[in-house]
């Protein structure tokens, strides 16, 4: 009597892998806090998806190679280069952006509007401000969240947001290169805007759970403080709406308000100018429109030359 039985096995791994990883996760964040660094995020969703990818290991495998290890690599050089960017310039600009924006608001700077009005002080911070830093800091996690589970459900959407990411990513660099733009609390520092403070880091210092230790991005080399026209917090929140969208059903309008939170954290914290914002949201549309163009274009391509090769292989 054969007392293994194969198919009982991996029925039991199937729960017993993503339980351990589940249970492993959470003392790690227990003890450690919530990760923001790209490498710790990365290491994480790819042991998750060994975990749920247990009868399919040769997938896991090669998605780990040949997708999951560019994707990182893209988004490390991004991060490099990012930081070299505005070593290009000696300086940056700060009034394009800031008039472009008193001219949306028929005269004062958003930023300076918002914080008049609800900025009560690093010594009585509000339910808001710790709102807005749950939507600001979601950057760093949903976009590799949504690109976990589109490579679980949905691989042939995978490639293309990965190629989306990536497109965006560049196009943002090449605008941090070319304006490097300071952001409203530099502004501020500089005189050209009235007060504003830069509130993300006094709602951090309340929230000890949050971390960005890294394993490799570590130097002023991967931060740009002038890295603000567009904004790809704006973009990349768009993007996750573009791509999740079809998905959504009944949640598409909770789904909508995501941006939208993003925009106005992004303005109130004194990250971004609105005008940052809105050339983000154009680029992610573009991104979005070019790539997938593109696959269909390709798609088409193979479609019409799949009959000629299967016409060759018959005479």
């Amino acid at each position: 009597m054969n007392l293994f039985d194969p198919s009982r096995a991996v029925r039991v791994l199937r729960w017993a892998l993503p339980a351990a990883y589940g249970i492993a996760l959470a003392i790690f964040l227990w003890r450690d806090g919530i990760w923001f660094a790209r490498d710790r995020l990365l290491m994480w969703i790819v042991l998750g998806l060994l975990a749920f990818s247990v009868t399919d290991i040769r997938r896991w495998a090669r998605g780990v190679v040949v997708e999951w290890l560019p994707f990182a690599l893209i988004l490390w050089a991004y991060d490099l280069l990012r930081g070299l960017a505005d070593e290009l310039w000696s300086s940056a600009h700060v009034l394009p952006q800031l008039r472009a924006d008193e001219i949306l608001a028929g005269g004062t700077a958003p930023t300076v509007w918002l914080q008049e009005r609800l900025w009560q002080g690093p010594g009585a911070l509000q339910w808001y401000d710790y709102a807005t830093w749950v939507v600001y800091v979601s950057y760093f996690l949903s976009t590799y969240i949504v690109a976990a589970a589109l490579w679980f459900f949905a691989p042939a959407l995978f490639r293309r947001y990965v190629a989306v990411v990536a497109a965006l990513a560049m196009m943002g660099f090449a605008t941090y290169a070319l304006f490097p733009a300071a952001p409203p609390w530099m502004a501020s520092q500089s005189g050209h805007l009235e007060p504003t403070t830069r509130t993300v880091g006094y709602v951090w210092s309340e929230i000890p759970i949050a971390h960005f230790n890294s394993l490799f991005e570590r130097g002023s080399q991967y931060a740009n403080p002038v890295a603000a026209v567009p904004s790809l917090h704006a973009a990349y929140s768009l993007l996750i709406v573009l791509f999740l969208w079809r998905f959504a059903g009944r949640g598409r309008g909770l789904l909508a308000l995501y941006p939208v939170a993003m925009a106005f954290a992004l303005v109130y914290m004194a990250e971004h100018y609105v005008v940052d914002i809105l050339l983000g949201w154009i680029y992610a549309v573009t991104a979005f429109w070019a790539v997938n163009r593109l696959a269909e274009r390709i798609e088409q391509q193979r479609a019409r030359a799949q009959p000629a090769v299967a016409a060759e292989r018959a005479t």
